[in-house]
Parts: structure tokens; C-alpha cells; sequence
């Protein structure tokens, strides 16, 4: 009963069946099967996320408490007005920023602030009612105060956020607009560099329909417009920014806000949007505090990042005091996506997207010398990718565009989309590993040699031979040469690559595992993992190497010996880590150190994170480290529930998008997985490693068996056309329905319940 074409050799390394599934009771063949999915439905929608909904009792003081909106370029968050009887909306976008590179990124090109909106009741606040719906990505509640109530709701779409504030009793609608300062945020850690001037002062205009709008002229070219009005309880507020002309950023606030036409109008494609976004993807599992905080993580993320976009800064589209107003290229941006290619949202893929329009800049940012063959990007820049590689040799941090560029890969993975590798990652690619060739030299051992340049962002002299450039080498030379072949290209710098793989230093190792650099041991804890990039996310050194095991756990467990420096991604990388050796609860644990309060750092009460400012980048690789629990593709082979901690029993994972451009759906009952399904959409390769046990059933989506092989390790290829769907599962066929999972861990909702 196996289900080949030719009842071949397919299940000769499956572990035995036992004698329950020794028989098939699937009846005549070629019945057609399809999944039930609960999920289908608004409604069904509607009540899971009502579930994972952020709620406040209390009024949030800090930005890391409260509500927060946002579609991929405006943002606000909502919180009391320092020291006042006043709420908060910050008002921030992500095309802000200054534009005078002699200053660097962290003045010269840095985020900007905008501004913010206060409602100032009459009454002294006593309470809040307050509820951010996933679902319809608004907030709405009530603000009690000693005159009476105000109803409130507020959302951000198109540009624009929209609030509409009704009053009760006492209370009136008051709403004050407050520009800020056109300065880097960084003027909290430190003072303007040498020569630098202020931007010029603010002016503010009112038109005849009674919008009001302010202008914020930049010394460096361009402006920023903020216009806003108020129509009876409702409010429209959008930003414009333009550069090198100033002229357009008054032209789209008054636009945006036309185009609006109000709260209602606005609200219904606002809605549209949302519902269309969720049900591309399902996951659910019995721990409800971490269900929740995965569904808040991928709201947040479409809340900060479309494609077309500016890439994610640091604290996304909503600013705050911090050291760190920019692009950080080191870890940060690479974390900050990683999620999207599971949950099936290539659609806010702002990096891909960066780096293709970017092209030139990227070339740019290298020395002169070496413009002719090569591109790179210093570790901070603005969202057009402007800031200068230094040269290795120097001590300087020189990989962070090939690891950025292997984000764009794994996009590539998941889609199978020849455009994306044709035109972005092939030639930008090409030229960031030629700049690393300019520079390695064939020492007395006949290796190739790589001179010091920076682990990031360990604090010691940078050493020659770093782990994180020579992964990322390795990881560049072999891409180059799978995307030459996937293109059909013959290209002359071929034989280079290949002579850099034969020749190139091995990865320098101690008794303690992997060092940071040749000479260079791991030795002081260190919060990033670059000296680990091998093992996670490259998987150039895997656990399916026997050979590797040792020196993969040596390595993981040192890294977390030191301890000091730990902070959240530290943690969630373990995780991640783990869980490719299929140790779920292992990962696990390290994963909850980043929500143990007794942590320096811990996630905050709205899922967001600071350190000495705001960095979004954390909270979303915990989701990715809840992804590589569920399912992994990596090396061509889809793996099925590899690290599920054995705490969660069940697990429902639907519309999962794997490398390969695959969507997989699984569920896992009482500790076993029941069933896998796979839909192919472009008919690559299909090899899955199932978790199944006992004689399998394989069928495609007519009912007919599908044609498998027998790779080896639990592994099964399956012939797959584009478009089709294949149903694996042992013994009778089960219930295929998709549904939430129960709860077996209850938790408070987040925010301030």
C-alpha cells in the first residue's frame, strides 16, 4: 500500500511499521481528498485572533507598554504624555531622515522625528479600556476620567492615521499636534559631530478647509510635511517626505489625507487588507502566552515593513530616543525578516527590494579603487544602503552585505523566482564576494588567507581568518556557483570560486569550539553569534553531519558559558540552533530567557524590545526560532516538526512556505504527527522528512499514489508537479482538518491586562 507508481523500494529505510498500520483501510483507489480548514472563514479568523489581542487595564507609560499601529511606512505609538494628563500618538515615518552623508549615518543620514498628537481629556484619567484587534489592526477602547468617558479607535493605512474620538458626560475631544525637532535621536548618547549645524526651524500653515500642515525644510535638501485635520470626532493626520525637492512632501500629506476621505471610507480598505494578509498562512500551539506573542510578531511586521519600502531601521517606523537611529546591516536587518519567508509574506520583503534599487550606492560604498568588480555596505547606513565598506587588512567589518544578500537567497528559496536571483542577487552577490577576493593571499600552509577584519561585534583587535567572513565566503563562493548554473551562465570568475572553496582556511577551532578568529579563541561573552554563522543561519556545518555534532554543541554551549554580555537574539539564536539538532526543549528554554522578567533584557509588555533604545529585530527572530521548531528546509530537505518541545502535544501548521516554494500543512496530536500535506508552486524537487512512523500512504491530490524514492534518514522524495498536492500519513487515513490547537498552557494577554 505504499504509495509509488511502481510499489518501489520507497519504504525500505522507514522505520518498521508497527503492527496497528500494518494494514491500509484507504478503499478504492483514486478517491480524491482535500483538507477541512476551519480556518476559512472571517469569522473563524475573527474569534482565534480575538484570542492573541493585546488588552490594557492601565494606562501605558512608555512606549514599551502601549498600542502600537502602523502599514510599513507610518507609525504611532500610544502612551501617557510624559509627566501629563495626556495621551500620546507618536507620529513617525519611515522615509524620514536627514540627507547630509558627511555627518555618517548616525547624524548625517539618520532617522528623524516628526512629531506627535496628544488628546487631552478634561478630567484627570482613572482608567483604561483598551483593545489592539489584530484582526482589524486597530486599536479601540475607552478613557475614563473624573469629567466622564471618551471612546476611542485609531488605525494607520495608506499614510494616514486615522482616529475617531467620541466624548461622554463631561469629557470633550481636544487634539494638539506637537512637531519635534528635525535632530538625530542619537543626542541622547552623544554630541553632534564637529561642524554640524541644526536643521532649520518649523513653519506651520492652515488652509482654507482648516487642514493644518507642517513644513520642516532639511539643510541637506528635501522637507517633511505633516498635515492633519479634524472633521467632528474623526482625525487625519499623514506625513510627506521628498528629496532632493521638498515640494512633493506637501504635495503627498494633502494627497494622502484626500484620498482618505474619512474615517470610515479609509477604514474599509484598511480592513480589506488585513483579512487578505492573515489567512496566507496558519500556525497554532497549546502555549497561549507564545501563540499570542507569534500572531502579534507577524502584525508588527506587516505594521513595519512592505516591499517597495524602506528596509526596517532598527525601531522600525516607530521612533523613540535611541542611539540607534539607522539601518544596522551587522545582525539586526538580517533578524528583522527571517519570518516572513515561513509565514508565507514575500509582500513585505523591504530588504530584497532595498538591495535591488540600490545597486549603485552599493558599488558606491567601497573604496575606488575597487568600484570596477565590487560592492558593500558599511554596518550602518540610511534606507538607501549609503555608508562606506572599509577595506580588510584594517580591522574593518566588511560581510555584512553578503549576509544580508543571503536573506534575498533564502526569498529566493521560498519562490523560486528567477528575477529575483537574475537581477539582484547574482550581480550583487558577484560583487561582494569580488571584493573579499581582492584581498585573500595564499599562506605557507597553501591556504588562502584573509586579513583582520571584524567579528561583530566582538570587542577585541580584529583577527586574521574570522569565522564570520570565512562562512560567508564559503556560503558566496557556493551561491555563486548554484546561481551560475540556475542561470545558465558561464561565468569567467567560475574557476575563481571554486579554487577559493578547494583552498580556502579552514574555520579556526579550540578545545572550546568554534574561535572568533584564527589566534583569536572566544574568550569574553559576546551577545552576537557571528563567530557561529556556519552552523546557523548558513548551515554550511549542520547537524546532519555526524562528523559536526560534537563541535556544534561544544561551540553553542561555551557561547552561553560566558554569560555578561547575553542579550535577546542570544538567546532566540540558541534556540534557533537547537532546534536544528532537534532538541526542542532545549531550545525552548533558552528561547523563555528572553520573556524570564529576571533577564537584564527581557521582552516587554507590547512584545517590543530596548536595550538602550528601541530594536525590533529581537522579538521577530523569536518567532523565526518558533518557526524552526515547527518546520525547517534547509539542503533541499523540508523537515516536518523537527524540534516540537515535548511540553506542546499538538501543533496545526498551514500554508507553511518552505524552500522550494512549497506550502506545507501539517498536524501533530498526542505527540504524533497525523499528517503532512504538500502543495508544490513550482515544481522543484520535493524531499521531506516526515516524522511519520509505519507503512506511509503518499497520494496525490486526485487520489492516485504518488511516485517516491527512498533518499535515506527518514527522508522521502515525492515526484510533484507544479500545482499539485501530495497527502502523506500511516496507517487509515486521518481526520484532514485544520483547526486551532487547545490550550494546555493558559496565559494573561499581552500589554497591560
Amino acid at each position: 500500500m505504499l504509495g509509488t507508481a511502481l510499489g518501489g523500494a520507497a519504504g525500505a529505510a522507514l522505520p518498521p511499521a508497527p503492527a496497528r498500520a500494518a494494514a491500509d483501510a484507504e478503499g478504492p483507489a483514486g478517491r480524491p481528498w482535500r483538507l477541512r480548514d476551519t480556518m476559512a472563514t472571517g469569522r473563524a479568523w475573527a474569534d482565534f485572533l480575538r484570542r492573541q489581542d493585546l488588552l490594557w487595564t492601565r494606562l501605558p507609560t512608555r512606549w514599551y507598554e502601549g498600542p502600537f499601529l502602523g502599514d510599513g511606512l507610518l507609525g504611532s505609538m500610544v502612551y501617557q504624555e510624559p509627566g501629563e494628563n495626556r495621551i500620546r500618538f507618536t507620529v513617525q515615518h519611515g522615509r524620514v531622515q536627514d540627507h547630509r552623508p558627511e555627518f555618517g549615518s548616525g547624524w548625517g543620514t539618520c532617522r528623524l522625528p516628526v512629531g506627535h498628537l496628544t488628546l487631552e481629556p478634561v478630567g484627570t484619567i482613572t482608567a483604561v479600556d483598551w483593545r489592539l484587534s489584530l484582526w482589524n489592526a486597530e486599536l479601540t477602547g475607552t478613557v475614563t476620567t473624573t469629567a466622564g468617558t471618551l471612546t476611542l479607535a485609531a488605525f494607520v493605512h495608506d499614510e494616514v492615521l486615522a482616529a475617531r474620538v467620541t466624548a461622554d458626560g463631561g469629557e470633550q475631544v481636544l487634539w494638539t499636534f506637537h512637531p519635534e525637532d528635525a535632530v538625530s535621536p542619537r543626542r541622547i548618547s552623544e554630541a553632534p559631530p564637529a561642524g554640524y549645524t541644526a536643521n532649520p526651524p518649523w513653519t506651520v500653515r492652515t488652509a482654507a478647509d482648516g487642514t493644518e500642515q507642517v513644513l520642516q525644510p532639511l539643510s541637506g535638501g528635501g522637507a517633511t510635511a505633516t498635515a492633519h485635520r479634524r472633521t467632528g470626532a474623526e482625525l487625519l493626520l499623514s506625513v510627506g517626505h521628498g528629496f532632493p525637492s521638498g515640494t512633493s512632501a506637501e504635495a503627498d500629506s494633502l494627497r494622502n489625507l484626500r484620498r482618505a476621505v474619512s474615517y470610515g471610507r479609509l477604514r474599509q480598505r484598511h480592513t480589506r487588507w488585513w483579512h487578505a494578509f492573515y489567512p496566507k498562512s496558519f500556525v497554532s500551539f497549546p502555549d497561549q502566552r507564545l501563540q499570542s506573542f507569534h500572531w502579534i510578531q507577524l502584525y508588527k511586521v506587516a505594521s513595519a515593513s512592505r516591499a517597495g519600502g524602506p528596509v526596517m531601521a532598527t525601531s522600525g517606523p516607530w521612533l523613540e530616543p535611541t542611539p540607534w537611529p539607522a539601518v544596522w546591516w551587522n545582525l539586526n536587518v538580517q533578524l528583522e525578516y527571517w519570518l516572513i519567508h515561513g509565514s508565507n509574506h514575500p509582500e513585505l520583503d523591504a530588504l530584497a527590494t532595498t538591495l535591488r534599487q540600490n545597486q549603485e550606492q552599493l558599488i558606491a560604498n567601497v573604496p575606488a579603487a575597487y568600484r570596477a568588480d565590487s560592492s558593500g555596505v558599511g554596518r550602518s547606513s540610511d534606507m538607501f544602503a549609503h555608508r562606506e565598506v572599509g577595506r580588510p587588512g584594517t580591522g574593518a567589518e566588511t560581510g555584512d552585505l553578503t549576509w544580508a544578500l543571503h536573506n534575498v537567497w533564502l526569498s529566493y528559496r521560498h519562490s523560486m523566482d528567477k528575477a529575483l536571483l537574475r537581477d539582484t542577487i547574482y550581480p550583487v552577490l558577484r560583487r561582494a564576494i569580488a571584493y573579499y577576493l581582492h584581498f585573500l593571499t595564499p599562506g605557507s600552509d597553501g591556504r588562502l588567507h584573509l586579513p583582520s577584519t571584524l567579528s561583530p561585534e566582538y570587542p577585541v583587535v580584529p583577527p586574521q581568518d574570522t569565522n564570520y567572513d570565512l562562512a560567508l565566503i564559503r556560503w558566496g563562493c557556493r551561491t555563486l556557483l548554484d546561481s551560475a548554473e540556475l542561470l545558465g551562465v558561464d561565468d569567467a570568475s567560475a574557476p575563481r570560486w571554486r579554487e577559493v572553496l578547494a583552498r580556502l582556511t579552514p574555520y579556526p577551532v579550540d578545545d572550546n569550539g568554534f574561535m572568533i578568529g584564527a589566534d583569536t579563541p572566544y574568550a569574553q561573552s559576546h551577545r552576537h553569534y557571528s563567530h557561529l554563522l556556519m552552523v546557523y543561519p548558513l548551515y554550511l556545518v549542520t547537524w546532519d553531519q555526524p562528523e559536526n555534532r560534537e563541535l556544534i554543541t561544544r561551540s553553542i554551549e561555551h557561547w552561553h558559558a560566558l554569560t555578561g554580555a547575553h542579550r535577546g537574539y542570544s538567546y532566540t539564536g540558541a534556540a534557533s540552533m537547537y532546534a536544528m539538532a532537534g532538541d526542542g526543549d532545549t531550545a525552548l528554554g533558552h528561547l523563555r530567557k528572553f520573556f524570564d522578567p529576571a533577564t537584564r533584557y527581557p521582552c516587554r509588555a507590547n512584545t517590543h524590545y530596548t536595550e538602550a533604545g528601541p530594536v525590533i529585530e529581537t522579538p521577530l527572530s523569536a518567532s523565526q526560532s518558533l518557526h524552526d521548531m515547527f518546520c525547517q528546509s534547509w539542503g533541499g530537505v523540508i523537515r516536518v516538526f523537527p524540534a516540537v518541545p515535548s511540553a506542546w502535544a499538538d501543533v496545526t501548521l498551514h500554508g507553511f512556505r518552505t524552500e522550494g516554494a512549497f506550502l506545507v500543512s501539517a498536524v501533530r496530536e498526542a505527540g504524533v504527527t497525523r499528517f503532512v500535506r504538500v502543495r508544490s508552486l513550482a515544481g522543484e524537487p520535493l524531499k521531506v522528512r516526515h516524522g511519520l512512523s509505519g507503512r506511509l500512504t503518499v497520494l496525490l491530490d486526485d487520489g492516485s499514489p504518488a511516485r517516491t524514492h527512498d533518499l535515506g534518514d527518514g527522508t522521502l522524495g515525492i515526484d510533484l508537479p507544479q500545482g499539485r498536492e501530495v497527502l502523506i500519513h500511516s496507517g487509515t487515513r486521518p481526520d484532514l482538518v485544520i483547526a486551532p490547537v487547545p490550550v494546555s498552557a493558559p496565559g494573561a494577554a499581552w500589554g497591560l491586562p
